[in-house]
């Protein structure tokens, strides 16, 4: 229905099981890790106890590329996080180097959670083959992960409660044992060493962002991904802040520097044997969440590159339950070869300086889809002060960079090239687009790429409504032209711009003169029996929508701009909408939902069939949001008879948008009265519409007809 676009076939697209839980849970024990149970003690060496102050600090680089990954997962809910983002504003070059960057370094992170396990195992096992457990683990989590995201989510997320209430415990204990003596000189390592240690420790708070990666699978996305990131966030923050206090308050800085378990060090001094045994456990939970989280992570980041030809596409295979078991298997098969061949510890510390730089990149994605001009770039959420956020975003992790010294710099380059060398060989020939970035040369006079629009306004379909939409207000309020056969496409356009000009602004002329060009130049999406001609104008307050059922059907000449291919299509429903210019966004989310409505299978069959002016409007109607109410007055409706609607029990949340009188079709108003027999068409959101079904349910009627076969003698056309 809407123009053509790029859109994931149903059986392509990952499940949607991930809720706000899931979302919390996964970004939580991706982060509380060796953030926490392992560079306290080397952050002590450098800062003493300003260590805490260094955790607080290192927090604050991170925000604006927290706030542009977020505002660009709202708006591209995709698998592969970054990846899909660079490729999609910087085209695939930038995006390989990205996607096969940060999924190597999740192997690496992977890896080195795992050789956490083997430490902190050593703790209760201490001549246990840490190998093998660690290559065991690493396969009993990837076969977790073939169940799908919705037992893996449910695994982490009891895991990250385990974690959670053992760390309340050791806060509980440790904050009355803190010793204030153990403060003295807090700031005597020196700002420079303080600023030093903070991005030592930058990558402690790295892991809140990996679960963008997911951002396919979950459900609502514009809300659980920003709420579930910003709520896990905050738990770090304070998890890092106090828990720091209490590591330095129990144990002197000068005890604990150098010191690789240092929590379970701080629990022994606290509490005894038993509280270091218990804060292991804690510390095991965390290293085999953020193991677990890792491996579900890493693997969509080959799935979204074999969807774009940048891997070979077996990769990108799904499986039971809709998951990418290949890319499950590959991603696995590396981290149990990094674990064999290579020291992990020293490779992982390395990499954050590729993380850090992805990060910068990002906001510089923020500022090419902001710039592009895109109307189909519609995030959920947008990041506060741009541009301002996004440029301390790029420089702040330029500068933690170059303070990390050369090594992680050439590691980062090799990256680099590795990504360049893959595109080169093998993606560049594959892979035939470009990004947003190219909208911008086009506001400059130079290139344009069309297709990101398309693929964007395939994501508002799959995305849907936002619930302050006021799509079934506009449906409930709309007109509805009900026509014989024989009737010419131009005199129906004609017949509804009349309708459109007593109640907008523009003559009937010249939005007739606007429908008819905009379908003559190929603008009016024309699919399954269904035309959707659609104007954006200047000065209206709302959108407005014109219903037309055509029983005979209507032919539409239509003429490929670029081709000059003509064609005719018979269509049986047109949908005329008019949206204010200045909300482009939200007149893309309606064609988006009346898209996805007449696409599925039953709406030509209810279409055909609908008896009267309501059942077409409720057709069209969520159904979730919408009831029809007989009104009854010896039922559980009688409280509705003979009442101005203004004195009615209506439910909050809830409203009679139609009422069905005979053959009258009435907008009511707070006078109206109700009556016997009276047919309602309830509108609202889900909780207002289950509170009116709860409280007069003996009238209520299935929401939506059903191959319901249609009257023997129907009711005269009401447009011929």
């Amino acid at each position: 229905m809407l123009p053509p676009m790029t859109e994931l076939a149903r059986s392509q697209r990952l499940k949607k099981e991930l809720g706000l839980l899931n979302v919390y849970a996964i970004a939580t024990g991706t982060t509380l890790s060796a953030g926490f149970f392992l560079l306290p003690g080397l952050a002590a060496t450098y800062a003493g106890p300003a260590l805490i102050l260094a955790y607080m600090i290192a927090v604050v680089p991170l925000l604006p590329a927290m706030f542009s990954i977020v505002e660009l997962a709202t708006a591209m809910p995709r698998a592969g996080g970054v990846y899909y983002f660079l490729d999609r504003t910087m085209g695939p070059a930038v995006g390989t180097v990205g996607g096969l960057g940060t999924w190597l370094v999740l192997i690496l992170k992977v890896s080195f959670a795992l050789i956490g396990v083997g430490a902190y195992l050593a703790f209760f096992w201490p001549e246990a083959p840490m190998l093998p457990i660690m290559i065991g683990l690493a396969l009993v989590l990837s076969v977790v992960n073939m169940f799908g995201s919705k037992k893996t989510g449910g695994f982490q997320v009891a895991m990250v409660i385990g974690l959670l209430l053992i760390l309340v415990v050791f806060v509980g204990e440790g904050v009355p044992a803190i010793k204030m003596s153990h403060f003295q000189n807090f700031l005597g390592a020196g700002w420079s060493s303080i600023l030093s240690t903070a991005g030592f420790v930058y990558v402690s708070y790295v892991g809140i962002t990996t679960v963008v990666s997911l951002s396919e699978e979950v459900k609502d996305p514009e809300r659980n991904l920003p709420l579930g990131i910003f709520l896990t966030l905050g738990t770090t923050v304070l998890v890092y802040a106090v828990g720091t206090a209490v590591m330095v308050g129990a144990v002197p800085a000068e005890t604990l520097a150098g010191d690789l378990t240092p929590v379970a060090t701080a629990a022994e001094a606290i509490v005894g044997h038993w509280g270091a045994a218990l804060v292991s456990v804690a510390a095991l939970l965390a290293f085999i969440s953020v193991s677990n989280a890792g491996i579900m992570s890493a693997s969509r980041f080959p799935l979204a590159m074999s969807r774009d030809h940048l891997m070979p596409r077996g990769i990108g295979r799904l499986g039971w339950h809709r998951i990418p078991f290949v890319s499950v298997i590959v991603t696995a098969g590396l981290i149990i070869l990094v674990l064999v061949l290579f020291d992990p510890t020293k490779i992982a510390k390395l990499a954050s300086a590729f993380q850090l730089m992805m990060f910068a990149m990002v906001c510089v994605a923020v500022i090419v889809m902001r710039e592009s001009g895109i109307e189909s770039y519609d995030p959920g959420y947008r990041s506060p002060w741009y541009p301002w956020m996004q440029i301390l975003g790029i420089l702040t992790p330029i500068y933690f960079i170059t303070q990390m010294g050369w090594l992680p710099m050439v590691f980062t380059g090799g990256l680099i090239l590795l990504g360049v060398f893959w595109y080169r060989f093998y993606g560049r020939h594959r892979a035939r687009r470009d990004g947003a970035i190219y909208h911008v040369f086009e506001r400059l006079g130079r290139l344009r790429y069309e297709g990101l629009d398309r693929e964007l306004r395939g994501i508002l379909k799959e995305k849907g409504l936002r619930e302050a939409d006021p799509f079934d207000e506009i449906v409930a309020r709309s007109d509805v032209l009900d026509i014989s056969a024989g009737i010419p496409f131009e005199t129906i356009v004609a017949r509804t711009s009349e309708v459109f000009a007593r109640r907008i602004p523009p003559a009937a002329e010249e939005l007739r003169k606007q429908f008819l060009q905009g379908t003559l130049i190929g603008a009016t999406p024309v699919s399954h029996g269904v035309a959707l001609p659609h104007l954006r104008v200047k000065g209206l307050t709302s959108p407005e929508m014109v219903l037309v059922r055509a029983r005979g059907g209507v032919d539409i000449h239509l003429e490929d701009p670029l081709s000059g291919r003509k064609s005719d299509q018979t269509v049986r429903a047109i949908f005329f909408l008019v949206s204010p210019d200045e909300d482009p966004a939200l007149h893309l989310r309606i064609l988006a939902q009346i898209a996805g409505r007449v696409d599925s299978e039953d709406f030509a069959e209810e279409w055909e069939w609908a008896r009267h002016e309501p059942e077409l409007k409720e057709i069209l109607l969520r159904d979730e949001r919408f009831l029809t109410v007989i009104v009854d007055a010896s039922g559980a409706t009688a409280p509705l008879v003979e009442h101005p609607l203004r004195e009615l029990p209506i439910p909050g949340g809830s409203l009679i948008a139609l009422v069905k009188r005979g053959g009258e079709v009435i907008v009511p108003r707070g006078d109206t009265c109700l009556r016997d027999r009276d047919r309602l068409t309830i509108i609202g959101n889900a909780e207002g519409v289950e509170a009116f079904r709860r409280r007069f349910g003996g009238g209520v009627k299935s929401p939506r007809p059903r191959s319901v076969p249609p009257p023997a003698d129907p009711p005269a056309p009401s447009g011929s």
